[in-house]
């Protein structure tokens, strides 16, 4: 596939197929359990203890192993929410138009100004404990805050392609509007639609880890690496030397979030038709007769080194003549 062409796809993917491999068999190669003792406290890095052992005799390594999983679930069921509530509420407020754009559009605006992370505190306080622990109820707490931003892209989108030939000519033809927005329109938004669910789902990541992280959900069960970042500052890790504990979740955590960093923005240079870099080689782009001027943290814009000409509609009526 030409998208897989592009470093940072294929870069983000490879990151993410570790992750998920993490996930699916974490737990299971972990020597021990994440709360069981191992060992004495505060052991360095050694042979039998690879990531060193916490202040209660855990094995940072077998707690490595096992806090993968609930992120990842959390993060990919509250991007699915909200990827969902984002086309239902952002292609209905761009396709109808009037009173219903302007309820769904202020719905959106709300959210958008609302701090996210004390709101979910908030929500979280009012849950049974029980309700703390189950990962689909902290994933669709979450996406109710993550919903807002993709919903207006895809609104605004919407707009530009409700105009389109083809949508009308479905008009035309008796078309009702669920089958125009279900087979006309949505179909066009899937780079947008993937875009914006890699987007919810870095979002919703960093939400849980910064909620367990903060007591505000259970830290215990399910096990995450927030949960190690939580412990490993309450029992001060960073003072007693075992860096590692806080460490390990941390880099895990960010390597994550640029995983899916990068697939977002290969989905980007994919779609958008001014980053026509997407998937080129060096050698393609100067075959192309291109050059392309790269400023760090910005993505590269191709610009033509040939000057273009343009040939009027009366030029080309008497060329015909």
């Amino acid at each position: 596939m030409r998208i897989l062409r592009n470093r940072k796809t294929l870069a983000g993917l490879i990151l993410l197929a570790v992750f998920v491999f993490l996930a699916v068999f974490g737990p299971t190669l972990a020597p021990y359990p994440a709360l069981q003792i191992a060992g004495k406290p505060w052991l360095g890095p050694s042979s039998a203890h690879w990531f060193g052992t916490t202040q209660e005799g855990y094995d940072v390594w077998s707690q490595f192993l096992s806090g993968d999983r609930a992120i990842l679930v959390v993060s990919f069921l509250s991007g699915v929410i909200a990827t969902v509530l984002s086309v239902i509420i952002g292609v209905a407020a761009g396709y109808f138009g009037g009173l219903a754009d302007n309820f769904l559009s202020m719905l959106a605006n709300i959210f958008l100004v609302l701090p996210a992370l004390p709101f979910l505190i908030v929500i979280n306080s009012y849950l049974p404990a029980g309700g703390k622990s189950s990962t689909a109820l902290m994933a669709g707490i979450i996406s109710l805050t993550g919903w807002a931003w993709g919903a207006r892209v895809l609104r605004s989108q919407t707009l530009s392609l409700r105009k389109r030939d083809f949508v009308d000519a479905a008009g035309i033809v008796g078309e009702r509007s669920w089958r125009i927005i279900t087979f006309e329109i949505v179909p066009n938004l899937v780079p947008v639609v993937a875009s914006s669910f890699l987007f919810t789902t870095l979002y919703a990541m960093g939400t849980y880890v910064a909620l367990t992280f903060v007591g505000a959900v259970d830290v215990n069960t399910p096990w995450s690496w927030g949960s190690m970042l939580f412990w490993a500052q309450g029992d001060q890790a960073a003072a007693s030397g075992a860096w590692v504990w806080f460490a390990a979740p941390g880099v895990a955590v960010a390597l994550l979030g640029t995983s899916l960093a990068l697939l977002n923005f290969g989905i980007d240079e994919f779609i958008n038709p001014r980053l026509k870099a997407a998937g080129l080689t060096r050698r393609g782009l100067r075959a192309a007769g291109v050059t392309r001027r790269s400023t760090l943290g910005l993505t590269p814009v191709l610009r033509p080194t040939a000057a273009v000409v343009v040939t009027s509609p009366a030029e080309i009526i008497e060329e015909t003549v």
